[in-house]
């Protein structure tokens, strides 16, 4: 038996597309893979392999060093990986050894913008064959699997918002070189439009040749695009997707940056997911978050009598009750906390509404239609796609099973007294470590490990003098 025969846990539709792949490969003239994990991070990391080492790797797994899932974003590594257990409690994470990249064979992309490349996505075992525990991917898929043994499908829709950017070029500084620990200087950039203009007709024609471009890559790509928009800021741009389910919405998300980079970076821009960048007039991005859930004959559980079916009440419910604690998934970053603003279309606090996008979660569809679903409007475009959504299913599920009640709905959210969302990434950790079921229910060997890391990432800021302290005190004291 291969490896990923005996420990890699692909089903038949997985067992076909790797038999179709194969012949793809040789067919369509692929040259080389690019075969990725995506780290705590959300970023895509891995190797290039020739095709015809493809077979090889769709048996024997690739390896991969293990370490990468014990980094923060600068890429310096938070834990001690040369210890027996890598610092993190795995013996199998050992002296910075390797793990396996399972690829799953159903991600296969041709990349438009890079003839002759194809791409995967992975799921990550030990060298034993055990998953590893820190695996976002395989953390989602756990979720799934809480669902599925409750007759119940996560659906999801996207709408993520990203900054399109003129980048000053030229030879790198050397201030401008990363460290570990220590990010280099980020260039100088300037917005592609002036911005405050939602939706406007005419800066959606001025950025036509991108738009276009970037609508027919995704598309190639098989994501589900629905909408591409220009967005409220300068050079602010919005895309949205029709719903998809189970492990494919994440895995969209990811594609979709990826391509979103890739297609900017040919055209001679930058395109950033940051949260909100350091300029002028700048308007915070988010990512909106809808999701219901399906049973197996296809229909939607959120879809009750009267409005909210029992299931869509509860899930509402438990997406509140673990609202702070998930916001270190959703919001993972120092610098998307200075989102949440009141008066700002951004949520401030803990609640739910019809229709109001002051809500942290909006209550959208209808009963009739069949489209009842909420969306969750507190998320950054930065965040880890699996670890996001994974949250998001355990608590919802969680509300579920309790049988809880979200309330009734707050027609004013931003005068409403309701418990606030986290101010900063360390109050949002703090939240994590005290929410004993949210850790129960996500894995306590995954919730610890990610706690620490974005802890040592937030210790690096709090330590760093900022520009704001030299612009106030420089010259004043």
């Amino acid at each position: 038996m291969s490896f990923v025969e005996e420990h890699g846990g692909w089903d038949d539709g997985q067992r076909e597309a790797a038999r179709q792949l194969r012949e793809r490969v040789d067919v369509e003239g692929i040259e080389a893979v690019r075969v990725g994990v995506v780290d705590l991070h959300g970023l895509v990391r891995g190797k290039t392999v020739m095709a015809d080492q493809l077979p090889g790797i769709l048996a024997g797994g690739l390896p991969i060093v293990s370490t990468l899932l014990s980094k923060d974003t600068s890429g310096r590594t938070v834990y001690g990986a040369f210890a027996p257990d890598g610092g993190v409690g795995v013996a199998g994470m050992g002296g910075a050894g390797d793990v396996v990249m399972v690829p799953d064979p159903t991600t296969f992309r041709v990349l438009p913008w890079a003839p002759g490349t194809g791409w995967l996505l992975s799921d990550l075992r030990l060298t034993d064959g055990a998953p590893v525990p820190f695996d976002p991917r395989g953390t989602l898929r756990a979720a799934l699997a809480r669902a599925a043994e409750r007759d119940l499908e996560l659906v999801t829709g996207l709408e993520l918002e990203f900054h399109l950017l003129h980048v000053e070029d030229g030879p790198l500084d050397p201030a401008e070189i990363n460290r570990p620990g220590a990010p280099g200087r980020a260039r100088a950039v300037s917005p592609v439009d002036r911005g405050y203009q939602l939706l406007s007709e005419d800066r959606a024609d001025a950025l036509e040749p991108f738009l276009a471009e970037l609508a027919r890559t995704l598309r190639a790509l098989g994501i589900p695009l629905r909408t591409v928009e220009v967005e409220f800021g300068p050079g602010q741009v919005e895309v949205t997707t029709a719903p998809l389910r189970g492990l494919a919405g994440a895995d969209a998300v990811v594609l979709l940056r990826s391509a979103v980079r890739s297609v900017a970076r040919r055209a001679g821009l930058l395109a950033t997911f940051m949260c909100r960048p350091q300029l002028p007039e700048a308007c915070s991005s988010g990512w909106h978050l809808h999701q219901s859930l399906e049973h197996p004959d296809g229909g939607n559980a959120f879809v009750g009598d009267d409005g909210l079916s029992e299931v869509g009440r509860g899930y509402l419910a438990g997406l509140l009750r673990h609202a702070r604690a998930g916001c270190v998934f959703a919001v993972p970053t120092v610098n998307g906390y200075k989102r949440f603003q009141p008066f700002s279309m951004a949520p401030d606090r803990v609640l739910w509404a019809h229709d109001n996008r002051a809500a942290m979660l909006r209550v959208v569809g209808s009963a009739e239609r069949g489209d009842l679903h909420v969306e969750n409007r507190a998320g950054e475009p930065a965040a880890n796609p699996y670890l996001a959504m994974a949250a998001q299913l355990v608590a919802g599920l969680d509300g579920v099973d309790r049988g809880l009640d979200p309330g009734p709905s707050a027609d004013q959210p931003y005068a409403t007294e309701a418990p606030r969302l986290p101010t900063s990434l360390t109050e949002a950790v703090r939240a994590l470590d005290g929410d004993t079921e949210l850790r129960a229910l996500l894995g306590p060997a995954l919730v610890d490990h990610y706690a620490g890391v974005k802890r040592a990432e937030v210790a690096r800021f709090e330590a760093a003098v900022t520009d704001w302290e030299q612009r106030e005190y420089l010259h004043l004291f």
